[in-house]
């Protein structure tokens, strides 16, 4: 009998589900964007023209710039973030990443061990909450309003915590149009997130990954500039990352984390890929120098097209058995249905008709009791496949759970 590799894999290993066939007809799920915003043509020209000047560099790790990422990307993430985000940092405390899970990665290994507690958002990135179970982290989910995180809650949670004698290693937060909610933090609650930080001994990580995305443009400071500019003895609380993902192509994989060097000092040496893409992270900064605010101001124009139709199409096709609140940028509905309806369930059964959501337990701190809760993603989908799209999906609540009253009518 031939040795079988497979009885020496470790057990209880995740599992992914083959490749092949075709994509759902109508894809609410994941960060994806549209295709037609991918800014293709200024891609082919940014990358020939750095690949003929700087393609030698390619025989060098990091591209001979230093651990850190490619020195014009860092120049170009420093001073973009100083203009919108009002941090006023250095190349030197940008650290670029393959995409801002690495960043998770990286911060969590720097902070996280076992048994620890962390706090977050009560509807959060579940790519987050993922690692974290994975460490052996627990986490305290805090009430979201309009304004994101609520800061009478945060507070709450921190002094049962204290009383408990439990030190949370840092505050997760989405303060600029947060992950699943689309809200954004006003400026009074950032510096009040800064007091607590501060109260309590806690630090916070800053995911600031959807920021460019915003309906206005008028991005608020960072909690990360608030930090400098608050901080009575010059240390830090909070660590920051982003993402070009949203903002121009998921596919770059390219992310960054902005720390001081006691916080990067560690991490540089945790980062063990041999480097982020260098052939990326040149096309990248070669296409930002000249393209990035006219690509982005563009995008997000039509994203908030593509939002108000999704909004309207719930509308439509949900009634008032829908609640959703319209998001302030960003690429996702967050959508709370009756207490009958189970998205877990409801899943399923509309990805076998050709529609993809993500349940909202997937997205909550405490799963089961946002059951009855969805995100949906109008990012990469056309106006035509998001009308067509949630059409289906409201036939398909109603078979499975009676929600709405009456699919196809405006009355429900």
């Amino acid at each position: 009998m031939a040795f079988d590799y497979t009885s020496t894999f470790r057990p209880n290993m995740p599992a992914a589900p083959k490749p092949g066939g075709a994509g759902p007809a109508f894809n609410f799920v994941g960060g994806n964007m549209d295709p037609a915003l991918i800014p293709v043509a200024d891609l082919i020209a940014a990358f020939t023209s750095v690949i003929a000047r700087e393609g030698p560099n390619l025989a060098f790790y990091n591209t001979g710039t230093g651990p850190l990422g490619y020195r014009p990307l860092r120049e170009f993430v420093a001073k973009t973030l100083k203009k919108k985000a009002a941090m006023d940092i250095s190349p030197d405390e940008v650290l670029i990443v393959s995409g801002s899970l690495q960043a998770l990665d990286l911060i969590n290994k720097l902070m996280l061990n076992a048994g620890d507690t962390v706090i977050i958002e009560e509807a959060t990135y579940g790519g987050a909450m993922g690692r974290l179970d994975a460490l052996g982290v627990s986490y305290e989910g805090v009430a979201l309003d309009e304004g994101g995180i609520c800061m009478t809650a945060l507070e709450e949670t921190l002094k049962r915590l204290k009383g408990d004698g439990v030190t949370p290693k840092y505050i997760y937060t989405i303060p600029t149009i947060q992950n699943p909610t689309g809200t954004i933090m006003p400026l009074d609650r950032r510096k009040r997130m800064l007091e607590l930080a501060d109260e309590y001994g806690v630090a916070i990580f800053e995911d600031d990954c959807y920021a460019d995305l915003i309906w206005d443009e008028k991005r608020p400071p960072a909690l990360y500039a608030l930090d400098a500019a608050d901080s009575r003895d010059g240390a830090r609380r909070v660590l920051y990352c982003g993402s070009f993902s949203k903002s121009v192509a998921p596919a770059f994989r390219l992310g960054y984390i902005v720390a001081d060097w006691a916080a990067l000092g560690h991490m540089v040496p945790m980062k063990t890929d041999g480097g982020t893409s260098a052939l990326s992270q040149m096309v990248m900064a070669e296409f930002c120098q000249t393209k990035f605010d006219s690509h982005v101001s563009a995008s997000t124009a039509s994203l908030k097209e593509k939002h108000d139709v999704m909004l309207e199409a719930v509308a439509a096709e949900f009634g008032t058995s829908a609640e959703v609140e319209p998001a302030e940028g960003g690429i996702f509905l967050w959508v709370k249905l009756p207490d009958a309806v189970d998205t877990s369930a409801l899943f399923p059964a509309a990805g076998a008709e050709g529609v993809a959501i993500n349940p909202g337990p997937e997205w909550t701190a405490d799963g089961p009791a946002n059951k009855n809760k969805m995100r949906l993603c109008f990012g990469s989908a056309s106006k035509d496949e998001i009308r067509t799209g949630v059409a289906k999906l409201a036939e398909v609540c109603h078979r499975e759970f009676g929600v709405p009253l009456r699919s196809g009518n405006v009355e429900r």
